[in-house]
């Protein structure tokens, strides 16, 4: 059979448990598409609107990804540049393996519980939307990125989710060592040679080689070991790649288990999920193995530690965080339904809604991280009223006494380019913009005209077809 992969990485999988060269191979030439997201279950809250959102997107019905209990894989792609309900934060479309992360967490730590969650190498922002998804609102995830574009990205797509109890960063892994014994849980979805997504993406076949197999195993060292100061005693590590190569996955386990002091973690899995436990050669290590041509999704590797000793959390010097004065606050009042023990920070002018738990941590934060976002952005203080920003109508935490517009499917999309969707109304100033019922972004109305908030980076470019 004639395979477009390299011979050297089928050669180095020979051997591995669940390999078969055969169907392997077959699965990647055939190439098939699997397509699924994940709703968000802070904005569709009822199952009639989760069946209203995938009913939208594929009229044929979905099927449920067996280890998400919110992700539904898709029989065809649509278009989701111009579905609204995308735009609106009602679903993350992510690869199917990489949900598993979900039931990782769930048997490892208590997600009830308050935690301080860390997700490292967090761009575009899948994981780190599913962790949040996951944690209670007393916790706080730290979502970073080390490539500046890429964190801007990942700062839309928290956004976009509508989360405040999230912190996105734009750092090194080393910097996280100013923060011993900190985080209950870390979650390593570590940079590596992507033979994992060949099916989903042939053109990343050219970029692998057998030394850049190598040159990924040493910098997965270098994270992993930069950051695990940051985990506190009985934490827990998820290191995953969407590499095949042992050098990357097995390897690395075994690399763990003799350097750090660390309890290698195996996890209760239903056989027919079709996921393959592999345990290494040198400290009997378990992971997982996901093979596209077993299972419904690419190529991924996971395993979980917990670690068994640490440093202990220094302590925090009493850091002072500029907050609204009362009659600051008051001018909020008609904009925000945030719970009373959320906190209002003025920041360069920006008004910042944080949950106690930001609040009584973005100070130590600030000094060891750059921020790129944390809570939610309100907007900017007038000297008569606020002005909002789009992480507001993003949010859950908008005003239902606000003025609503809604539109039909045409008039969102127009919205969503930027442009006017001739809106004959009655509202006057500011108001959220609606489709079916999901704030899309603000827009203020005058009396002649509409001017439409939307942000510039976020609409629309691809051409309406049908217009």
């Amino acid at each position: 059979m004639s395979s477009y992969l390299p011979a050297a990485l089928i050669a180095s999988l020979e051997g591995l448990p669940g390999f078969n060269r055969e169907t392997f191979e077959r699965v990647h030439t055939a190439a098939e598409k699997i397509t699924s997201l994940r709703v968000n279950p802070a904005k569709l809250k009822t199952p009639e609107k989760i069946q209203q959102v995938l009913q939208a997107l594929s009229a044929e019905g979905t099927t449920k990804v067996p280890w998400s209990r919110d992700g539904y894989y898709l029989p065809a792609r649509p278009s989701f540049t111009f579905d609204p309900f995308f735009h609106a934060g009602a679903y993350y479309v992510q690869e199917a393996s990489s949900m598993f992360l979900e039931h990782a967490v769930r048997a490892t730590v208590d997600v009830s519980a308050p935690l301080k969650v860390l997700d490292l190498c967090a761009a575009p922002g899948g994981k780190s939307t599913l962790l949040q998804s996951l944690i209670s609102p007393e916790s706080m995830l730290v979502a970073n990125e080390v490539i500046k574009p890429r964190a801007a990205l990942l700062a839309d797509n928290v956004t976009k989710w509508g989360a405040a109890n999230v912190v996105v960063t734009n750092n090194d892994p080393r910097d996280f060592g100013g923060l011993p014994g900190y985080f209950d849980l870390v979650v390593i979805d570590a940079p590596c040679s992507g033979s994992g997504l060949f099916r989903r993406d042939p053109d990343l076949v050219t970029e692998w080689s057998p030394e850049n197999v190598i040159l990924c195993s040493q910098r997965q060292q270098r994270i992993l070991a930069d950051v695990l100061p940051a985990l506190k005693e009985d934490g827990v590590l998820i290191y995953s790649t969407c590499s095949f190569s042992r050098e990357e996955d097995e390897v690395i386990l075994d690399w763990l288990a003799d350097h750090f002091e660390l309890e290698n973690i195996a996890l209760d899995i239903p056989e027919d999920w079709h996921i393959v436990p592999t345990v290494t050669d040198k400290r009997n290590c378990t992971g997982y193995r996901f093979y596209p041509d077993r299972l419904k999704g690419e190529g991924l590797f996971i395993a979980c530690f917990r670690k068994r000793s640490g440093e202990s959390p220094r302590k925090k010097k009493e850091q002072r965080i500029t907050l609204l004065t009362a009659k600051e606050r008051d001018k909020l009042t008609p904009w925000i339904q945030a719970p009373a023990d959320y906190a209002y920070l003025l920041h360069q002018d920006d008004v910042l809604i944080l949950p106690p738990v930001i609040a009584a941590e973005i100070a130590l934060l600030q000094q060891q991280l750059y921020i790129r976002k944390a809570g939610v952005k309100a907007g900017q203080l007038g000297p008569k009223e606020l002005i909002p920003d789009h992480q507001l109508a993003a949010s859950t935490w908008a005003a239902d006494s606000i003025p609503v517009i809604s539109l039909s499917l045409a008039q969102a999309l127009l919205y969503l380019r930027k442009e006017d969707p001739g809106i004959t109304t009655p509202v006057k100033g500011w108001a959220l913009m609606q489709y079916e019922g999901m704030n899309l972004g603000w827009a203020k109305m005058l009396p002649n005209r509409m001017n439409n908030y939307y942000p510039k980076e976020l609409r629309i470019l691809k051409e309406i077809t049908g217009r």
